[in-house]
C-alpha cells in the first residue's frame, strides 16, 4: 500500500498538556489494532507551547518511528529582535522535522503576503527542515486557474527545482473550509483540476521535471467522512486535517480510512 501523509494541524488545541497527552495516548493506544496493515507518514503539528511536551512524548513513547513533529509557523529569520517569534534553529532543538507555511489562516487572517511566505519557506529550507507549503483560492470563480498560477510563482520564487522537490504542497481551497462563511465541501474532481494547475507551473514556470514533482495533500475540511474520497486517489498523497485531528476518534478513522 501507498504510504500516505497524515498531517495532524492542531492549531491553537487542546487547552492543556494534560488534553495533549490524553490525545497522543490515544492515538498511541488505537495506532496499531484500528489500522493494521495501514502505511502512514504520520506528522503531529501541536501549538508552540507544546512543542517540547510532544518531542518527548513522540520519542519516547510507541508513537517513535511512526509520528514525526512539526511546527505551525517560522520565524523570517534565525536570529534577532523579532519578538514572540520562534526561529528555525530552536525549532530544530526540539527535533521539529516539518514546518507549515502559507496556511490560509496565515495568509488571509493574518495578512500574510506571498513575499512573506516565500520568505519563511526560504528560512525552513535553510534550516533543512521539510516545508508543508498551503495553497489555495479564496474564492472558486473564473479566475482560480490564474490566481492559483500568480500565487504559485510568487510563493516559490527564486527557488531552485531542487529546493521545490523538497517540500509537500497541501492545497487548501479556502471557499471549502467549514470555518469561513458560505463554505460548501470540494470534490476529489475539483481538487485534481487546482492540482493540475499547480503542477502545470512548477513544470513550466519552476522547471521541475515531472517525476520530480513534490507530493500533493488536500487540505479543505478534511474529516473522518470524506478523507477516503481524497487518499484514493494515487495523485493526492495525503491529507492535511484541521480541527478533526483533536478530536480524537474522528482522527483514528481518518487513519484506519486513507
Amino acid at each position: 500500500m501507498t504510504n500516505k501523509y497524515i498531517v495532524a494541524n492542531w492549531k491553537m488545541s487542546p487547552t492543556s498538556i494534560a488534553e495533549a497527552e490524553d490525545l497522543l495516548a490515544y492515538i498511541d493506544e488505537h495506532l496499531q489494532n484500528e489500522t493494521e496493515n495501514k502505511e502512514h507518514s504520520l506528522i503531529i503539528c501541536p501549538p508552540f507551547v507544546f512543542l517540547d511536551d510532544v518531542s518527548k512524548i513522540l520519542s519516547t513513547s510507541r508513537l517513535s518511528g511512526q509520528a514525526e513533529l512539526g511546527a505551525q509557523d517560522i520565524a523570517l529569520a534565525d536570529f534577532g529582535a523579532w519578538t514572540g517569534e520562534i526561529s528555525g534553529p530552536m525549532l530544530k532543538r526540539l527535533n521539529v522535522k516539518y514546518v507549515i507555511v502559507g496556511h490560509s489562516e496565515r495568509r488571509w487572517k493574518i495578512g500574510e503576503s506571498d513575499e512573506v511566505v516565500n520568505k519563511k519557506l526560504k528560512t525552513i529550507l535553510a534550516n533543512e527542515l521539510t516545508p508543508i507549503v498551503c495553497v489555495g483560492e479564496r474564492e472558486r470563480n473564473n479566475n482560480f486557474q490564474e490566481f492559483l498560477k500568480n500565487q504559485i510563482k510568487a510563493t516559490f520564487a527564486g527557488l531552485s527545482a531542487d529546493d521545490i522537490s523538497k517540500c509537500l504542497i497541501a492545497y487548501e481551497p479556502v471557499w471549502a473550509i467549514s470555518s469561513n462563511p458560505g463554505a460548501y465541501p470540494d470534490t476529489p474532481e475539483s481538487a485534481l483540476e487546482s492540482i493540475f494547475v499547480i503542477q502545470e507551473v512548477l513544470t513550466v514556470n519552476c522547471k521541475l521535471e515531472t517525476r520530480n514533482l513534490p507530493p500533493f495533500l488536500y487540505g479543505g475540511s478534511v474529516n473522518a467522512t470524506n478523507a477516503k474520497d481524497f487518499l484514493s486517489l494515487n495523485e493526492i498523497a495525503g491529507v492535511l486535517v484541521g480541527g478533526a485531528s483533536v478530536r480524537k476518534e474522528e482522527f483514528i478513522q481518518i487513519l484506519k480510512n486513507s
